[in-house]
């Protein structure tokens, strides 16, 4: 009996199985439309950027510290003159973000159904715990992983550890995602497979350069090539 390549196949959660981003692009746009009043909009939005990039290392990834970068950025622009009913209207948006539907993406369901009856499949996404338990639970998708792995950033030592406890180890391990920066160059320095997924809208502090010359770097333009992707390795 021939040994598979891999054991664990690790998939990253927005924008690569169910959107994501463009929620928080609409987010972004309605911020700016309040604010229009105090600045332009493309200034809001590199003000709101900087508020993202400070807060990140207090408030992580996920919905509610950006709607704080949102709260801050107001504080900003107007020179602590906002309203408190702009303030009101921002918490809002961030509560609508924590309950907008579920779109899982094209060829997501039948690519886990069949993967799983081969692989372990685990999820491995950054962000908002109780925001990511209920995506999970409302895509329909959790009966397909072994395990889910929510997690506050996503680095080398990450996948090492995760690929670790579950599967054969990072070496025969497979990381999918839309995101180069966290899925695809730590997963490979972890000596795992990187799959990148493109997805039309990601996160500008989420963009660095492709691995070209990796070896275990892989490009696929959507999810329904994946399967064919992992025949060619076994």
């Amino acid at each position: 009996m021939t040994t598979r390549t891999l054991t664990t196949i690790g998939f990253d959660a927005d924008d690569t199985l169910w959107q994501n981003e463009q929620y928080y692009r609409l987010t972004e746009t309605h911020f700016t439309e309040l604010l229009a009043e105090f600045a332009d909009g493309p200034k809001i939005s590199e003000r709101l950027l900087e508020a993202e990039k400070r807060n990140l290392r207090h408030y992580g990834f996920g919905i509610k510290g950006f709607t704080l970068s949102m709260i801050e950025t107001a504080i900003e622009i107007t020179d602590g003159k906002v309203p408190g009913d702009i303030i009101a209207q921002i918490l809002d948006t961030g509560r609508d973000l924590l309950s907008h539907p579920v779109e899982t993406l094209p060829h997501v369901r039948e690519t886990l159904e069949a993967l799983a009856r081969n692989y372990l499949l685990v999820m491995i996404t950054k962000g908002d715990l109780f925001d990511q338990e209920r995506k999970l639970a409302q895509s329909g998708l959790g009966d397909f992983f072994h395990a889910v792995e929510i997690v506050s950033d996503k680095t080398a030592v990450t996948y090492r550890r995760v690929f670790s406890k579950i599967g054969g180890g990072p070496e025969r391990a497979m990381m999918v995602g839309n995101s180069l920066k966290s899925d695809i160059v730590p997963a490979i320095a972890a000596g795992s497979y990187g799959v990148f997924v493109p997805h039309e809208l990601t996160w500008v502090l989420e963009h660095v350069d492709e691995p070209k010359d990796a070896p275990r770097f892989r490009k696929i333009p959507h999810l329904g090539e994946l399967r064919g992707l992992i025949d060619g390795l076994e």
